[in-house]
């Protein structure tokens, strides 16, 4: 790390509009990748990439675990409501709205963290997820559970944009990569253990929701508290005269928020790209079961593959990032969605449970590769003070595709049967052409 970086990161704990016009504006270094000299030797290093950045940023990655940890809701929603005497069309409704209301909340979680600053939008979030999970107890009707339920999912999504704004504002661009790969580390260890959490609360409140619900409210509002007292207040579109050049370009009719976005084509391109590849990224838990079960394949393949993709996410993906953080975003990005598409395309080989192992290894080894460049891109591909809106259609359209995939991989699985998984990989060949010609070698020096 440069001399000049640690002081940069104390300025960024006292002052959150200082630190957003200072890593991500310094001249030179193209979150492309390049120059990896002395200085990039020393980046590589995964904790002292954690131990130098600023008390905010190691909250904000603290918090992603806790908020991920916290998110067993949708885990235990159909068994609750199942509990609580509603039918089975009932939950897959309540499960369509908690889904809805997750991609709604990323596009307004961008919103919010330009609107009412990070620390205010991250409060709101856990603390609005901390009364209303707790809440979900105790109604009388379906439909204010429905309510309830898209509140939750929509105030639980709030947190991100605004958190990824915050890593991106407060870390040197040379180590986004690397923050990012945390960032994603977080998400994962909480996917991971969250479940068995929530089955631990479960067991304790001898087979009851209470203590389960309950559990979920305290640790979200916890860190609520704890946010408001670490990160720094004040809105990013204070920075440098930003919300001023925000409104006079809206005053002489440039665009403005996530018009903006959508008047840069070549992001827009990147979007879709990323559509794309969470729709097939998705397919392992949706398409993957359905074609094991019909081709009569022991349900023990499905649950290691499906346990052999966490374990590598989790054990090699900051490893891997060590080595990939100065690549060409470019050719990282792209060699991720390839690998995804191609790890998908094996499935449909005629080898039994070894295609579903080696193409799970092979998607795998792109989601590590690719994953970080994926998320580190949106924060530098625009004008910084657009980067939160940036964060968010990135987090809503990778999140519309989660949610569209599975469908789209069920309807086409129940007309192709086993040819569905090179239909479906040719959905990570357009991302991966997508993906190479959005991608901009030096997205920071772009002014408008």
């Amino acid at each position: 790390m440069s001399t000049e970086a640690e002081p940069r990161s104390r300025a960024g704990e006292e002052s959150f509009t200082e630190a957003g016009n200072g890593p991500g504006t310094e001249a030179g270094k193209g979150v492309d990748g390049g120059g990896a000299g002395e200085g990039a030797r020393e980046r590589v290093r995964v904790w002292a990439t954690f131990r130098d950045a600023p008390l905010a940023v190691r909250t904000v990655l603290a918090g992603v675990l806790v908020n991920r940890l916290s998110g067993f809701l949708h885990v235990f929603l159909v068994l609750f409501l199942t509990a609580k005497g509603f039918s089975k069309e009932d939950t897959v409704v309540a499960l369509g709205v908690y889904g809805g209301g997750a991609v709604v909340g990323s596009l307004v979680g961008g919103t919010l963290a330009d609107r009412m600053g990070v620390r205010n939008a991250t409060v709101l979030s856990m603390g609005s997820t901390a009364v209303l999970t707790a809440a979900l107890l105790y109604l009388p009707s379906f439909a204010l559970v429905l309510v309830t339920v898209a509140l939750v999912s929509l105030g639980a999504q709030l947190f991100r944009p605004a958190s990824a704004t915050l890593i991106a504002d407060l870390t040197d661009d040379d180590r986004q990569i690397m923050v990012f790969a945390m960032y994603r580390f977080g998400l994962n260890v909480g996917a991971t253990a969250a479940p068995l959490l929530g089955y631990a609360l479960y067991h304790a409140g001898d087979r009851s929701y209470t203590l389960l619900f309950w559990g979920e409210a305290v640790i979200a509002l916890v860190y609520a508290g704890f946010a408001w007292a670490t990160l720094p207040g004040g809105t990013r579109t204070a920075a440098a005269g930003g919300a001023g050049e925000d409104r006079s370009r809206a005053g002489k009719g440039g665009p403005a928020g996530y018009a903006a976005v959508l008047r840069d084509r070549r992001y827009v391109l990147y979007l879709l790209a990323a559509l794309c590849h969470a729709a097939v990224y998705m397919q392992y838990l949706s398409t993957l079961p359905l074609y094991m079960t019909s081709v009569g394949m022991a349900l023990f393949w499905y649950t290691f593959a499906v346990s052999l993709n966490g374990v590598i996410v989790i054990a090699f993906e900051l490893l891997v990032t060590k080595l990939s953080q100065d690549w060409s975003l470019k050719i990282t990005i792209g060699l991720g969605f390839a690998l995804v598409g191609a790890g998908v395309a094996f499935y449909g080989l005629p080898i039994g449970p070894a295609a579903i192992v080696v193409g799970t290894l092979i998607w795998s080894l792109g989601e590590i590769l690719g994953g970080p460049a994926v998320f580190a891109y949106p924060a530098k591909a625009g004008p910084e003070h657009l980067r939160s809106r940036y964060i968010g259609s990135f987090q809503f359209m990778f999140g519309l595709g989660t949610a569209l995939g599975p469908m789209a991989g069920g309807w086409l699985f129940l007309r192709l049967d086993g040819l569905v998984w090179p239909v479906i990989a040719v959905g990570s060949l357009l991302a991966t052409v997508l993906g190479l010609i959005a991608v901009r070698p030096r997205p920071e020096a772009r002014t408008a």
